[in-house]
């Protein structure tokens, strides 16, 4: 199985994130948005940044990691190739993203993506198999 599916969603963009482990689940929710932004193969890996959110709940913790990945992008112009979790518990995840700035010249620009929502979040283990569905404003 793929990690994650485009979700066609009228005015929205969506994704459905899958992972053997929740860790894995994140990681592909990420590249999924990620995805919905530009052509994932022509991002090389060169920088890094570190990135720390925490929240009050799973669904919340997904929907604070995502826009904190949005922000990095909106602020920084920063698109990440690779995602590196080291702790994902307690509704608390720490995480460093391998990837570089975002250059029109360069790089397809696909959506642009405002926000992640709770609209429809999901996170679930399905006989051991995670999935995530999450909806961006587009």
């Amino acid at each position: 199985m793929a990690g994650f599916e485009i979700i066609d969603i009228s005015g929205d963009a969506g994704i459905k994130a899958y992972g053997n482990t929740l860790e894995e689940a994140f990681i592909n929710s990420a590249m999924g948005m990620y995805s919905l932004i530009t052509d994932l193969e022509g991002i090389h890996e060169k920088r890094a940044i570190v990135v720390a959110v925490e929240s009050h709940s799973p669904e919340g913790l997904l929907v604070s990691w995502l826009n904190e990945l949005i922000f990095h992008f909106d602020t920084y112009g920063f698109i990440g190739k690779s995602v590196r979790i080291g702790s994902l518990k307690n509704n608390r995840i720490d995480a460093v993203l391998s990837g570089e700035d975002f250059d029109l010249e360069r790089h397809e620009r696909r959506l642009l993506i405002k926000a992640a929502t709770y609209h429809a979040v999901r996170i679930e283990n399905i006989s051991g198999q995670w999935e995530i569905d999450v909806i961006f404003d587009i």
